[in-house]
């Protein structure tokens, strides 16, 4: 489903339900060692799904393990993103010569639990979602809006090593076009002779989830799916 939201050049496995045994290498397992079972569940899930996925671009099984904030640390030459909620589990990847970032989420399609919303969502964002409630009063705007920003966070961090928090970034959703724009709120990040100031990305409902996603194309000039990277002038 999520790869309806993303390039060619990006390979993705899902898996709905538990992952199969064995679905963690021993160099994993530690890091769960000592939590819940449904955080081990899901843990192995997304790493079963990523070494699906990085089977689908040719690259070897290898361990990924959690960086300092618990971000994926993927093998050289691999770019990706892991996303899980109930029952579900997916991962994102890529080469790096073919994208420059990947961020993607997959959320319940359901509103988000009271007072979250105040707590992620900027003021103008929050008029900018009535608007959609109008066009389209059956889908969770609300939990879109959370996935974007899971999605932008999990392109910006990898890429940058600069933490990124709700506030910093503003989304503004087409709900015709099943497009989202991403305004980064903080100093951009400089990529050759212009800076980064923003995402573009996609998403879209199926199955009872919300997703988004997001490829920043290694060429710069163009997007893919009309997902990509904003540019400006240096600030």
């Amino acid at each position: 489903m999520i790869d309806e939201l993303l390039p060619d050049s990006a390979s993705v496995a899902e898996i709905f339900g538990d992952p199969p045994a064995g679905a963690l290498l021993s160099e994993e397992e530690p890091f769960v060692s000592r939590a819940v079972d449904k955080r081990k569940r899901e843990f192995a899930a997304g790493r079963w799904c990523a070494r699906r996925a990085m089977a689908g671009i040719g690259a070897p099984p290898a361990p990924i393990l959690p960086g300092p904030r618990g971000e994926p640390r993927w093998p050289s030459g691999v770019l990706g993103a892991i996303t899980h909620c109930d029952g579900y589990a997916a991962a994102v990847v890529a080469r790096q010569g073919d994208v420059l970032a990947l961020g993607a989420d997959a959320e319940p399609a359901s509103p988000l639990p009271d007072g979250i919303l105040e707590a992620v969502a900027l003021p103008g964002e929050r008029a900018g979602l009535l608007r959609c409630r109008r066009r389209e009063p059956s889908l969770p705007w609300d939990r879109l809006l959370f996935s974007a920003k899971e999605a932008v966070y999990k392109a910006w961090f990898p890429m940058t090593g600069r933490p990124l928090e709700f506030e910093d970034a503003f989304i503004t959703f087409d709900p015709d076009g099943g497009t989202f724009t991403a305004e980064l709120l903080v100093p951009g990040w400089r990529l050759g002779d212009s800076v980064l100031t923003g995402f573009e990305g996609r998403w879209a409902v199926r199955a009872g989830l919300v997703m988004t996603a997001i490829a920043v194309p290694s060429d710069r000039s163009r997007t893919a799916h009309g997902a990509g990277i904003a540019m400006g002038a240096r600030r």
